[in-house]
């Protein structure tokens, strides 16, 4: 039988205990058509990048399936039909990965080790410690305006 990683999200409001009653009848569903669920990871309630039917937070849960097409299609139509699933995604594998998925491995994240070539950033070069460019003027645009100002409101000529 064909193998297959599924992923779907559930809306924010409903409870773990709801997504686990979920992931168990779409596990029931996949075995009465003669497939079986493998490993199954809950990987929490995550913020999503974008609005999605108004939710900015879904449930994320993962399915290893080995079964039939027919099987998994049944489930992706019971999925598209049930108001608590938001969005889902099958892939079709070649093999199943051993271990917790990248999603479950935090300390691979975690452990990032030294920053490379960059340093620890502190030098900026020129900057003076200041954000902005360096300034070679020794006024602001709107001193020389003022100056500009009172030498023609003064009267003086110049030779």
């Amino acid at each position: 039988m064909p193998l297959y990683e599924h992923v779907f999200l559930a809306r924010q409001d409903i409870s773990q205990q709801q997504v686990e009653g979920l992931l168990q009848t779409f596990r029931t569903l996949l075995e009465e058509k003669g497939g079986k669920v493998g490993k199954t990871e809950y990987w929490g309630l995550k913020s999503l990048t974008y609005r999605i039917k108004k939710n900015r937070k879904a449930h994320y849960t993962l399915m290893d399936i080995d079964a039939p097409h027919e099987a998994v299609a049944e489930m992706e139509r019971q999925m598209g039909l049930s108001t608590d699933i938001i969005r889902f995604m099958t892939v079709k594998v070649k093999e199943h990965e051993a271990g917790p998925s990248a999603m479950m491995r935090r300390s691979d994240r975690d452990d990032r080790g030294d920053r490379g070539d960059r340093g620890d950033r502190g030098d900026r070069g020129d900057r003076d410690g200041r954000r902005g460019g360096r300034r070679d003027r020794d006024h602001s645009p709107r001193e020389s305006r003022a100056e500009s100002s009172d030498n023609e409101t003064s009267g003086e000529e110049t030779s």
